[in-house]
């Protein structure tokens, strides 16, 4: 029985005591005390109240207490849900640090808004976690934040995109995917493509359906598109973000098609981009595929994490993916392990990835000198 009814109910028969009888002053002291008994024990009897259970949210929605468990506590602030790479990625993590395998993960869905990151990092101190795992909206704007964690003395490991801080010593290392190179692997081959099939290189018109602005892959990846341009003399007749999203790449490439009817390139900058571009070309009446030459349009994309890209690779809508691999999971606990044993990893580490494409005509790519395969996906 809650403790405040309990007092009402001994304090109305006390006082009605009280009132029908005539009584001294020890009397009195008697019944206070009596009162005050019961109140306390009735409180004390109350486990489980909600004055007294405390909650962690953990990866899986259950309530868990690091401290009693003993389990290594990282706090990870996701991007957010918005392509198959990032579900790829956070569940990567998840099972990487499961209660299993000794850690409580915190996991903190930003929902695309870099302020809700940074409210997260914050919690994250607040809470004294063991590690704080990022994977950031964008670069910029994270010096204050991760002068705070330092100052907290949590290491901080970023994941995917990277930051851009006058610090470096503000995060503890970052580990992810060259997006410069994965353009430019792209880019050579859609340069050896054309040298085999005898198309002009200032015959091409591409539109570029770029991420979200100011993230490292868009960065990277537009970099690598505007400079194979440059060098080999390609118009690129529109640029403008599809947000990472099927949606977003559908609205934009319908707006480019309407605008620039000449379009027979558009490179995306993932995979969700690409199935709505080629949503909007078959629906403007025109056919995703690699014959440019008859009018097929060309779509290049990125990531090569889902059944659907492979499927559409296979089938010829898309011609080439540059590969970006989301299983860092496993990666970021590696590091973790050897920064308990007072190992300290490199600064920047990049993960190895491939070229995927249904054209058997090419066979690797060549960048900088270096040699890369290329996955021919079989009929």
């Amino acid at each position: 029985m809650p403790w405040q009814p309990a007092c009402r109910i001994v304090w109305h028969i006390s006082m009605s005591k009280i009132s029908v009888m005539k009584i001294n002053s020890k009397q009195i002291t008697n019944i206070l005390i009596a009162i005050l008994c019961i109140v306390f024990l009735t409180a004390c009897g109350t486990p489980g109240s909600s004055e007294t259970s405390q909650d962690s949210s953990s990866a899986d929605g259950a309530t868990s207490d690091a401290s009693d468990q003993d389990l290594i506590v990282v706090g990870f602030s996701q991007v957010g849900a918005e392509s198959d790479w990032r579900k790829e990625n956070t569940q990567s993590m998840i099972k990487a640090f499961s209660a299993e395998r000794g850690y409580d993960l915190i996991l903190e869905d930003a929902q695309q808004k870099q302020s809700n990151q940074i409210t997260a990092i914050r919690t994250f101190i607040q809470r004294d976690v063991d590690y704080i795992v990022l994977a950031p909206v964008t670069e910029e704007g994270w010096d204050t934040v991760l002068g705070e964690a330092k100052d907290a003395g949590i290491p901080v490991i970023i994941v995917d995109r990277k930051v851009a801080t006058e610090d470096e010593d503000l995060f503890t290392c970052w580990i992810g995917s060259d997006f410069e190179l994965e353009g430019k692997k792209v880019c050579t081959w859609l340069t050896d493509f054309c040298t085999k099939k005898g198309i002009a290189p200032d015959s091409l018109n591409i539109v570029d359906i770029q991420g979200t602005i100011g993230s490292s892959a868009q960065i990277g990846r537009t970099k690598g598109l505007v400079d194979a341009a440059a060098k080999n003399g390609w118009n690129i007749a529109g640029m403008a973000s599809g947000e990472y999203t099927q949606a977003k790449g559908r609205e934009v490439t319908a707006g480019f098609l309407g605008r620039f009817p000449e379009i027979n390139v558009v490179y995306c900058e993932n995979d969700n981009e690409a199935f709505g571009a080629i949503e909007a070309i078959e629906a403007a009446g025109k056919k995703a595929g690699s014959d440019i030459a008859k009018g097929e349009i060309m779509v290049l994309s990125f990531d090569g994490v889902s059944q659907e890209a492979i499927e559409d690779a296979r089938e010829g809508k898309i011609s080439c993916i540059g590969e970006c691999n989301p299983l860092h999971g496993p990666r970021v606990e590696k590091i973790i392990k050897n920064l308990r044993q007072g190992v300290q990893p490199d600064k920047y580490i990049y993960v190895e990835e491939e070229v995927f494409s249904a054209d058997q005509s090419i066979t690797a790519v060549e960048v900088e000198g270096n040699g890369y395969p290329v996955t021919i996906i079989g009929q």
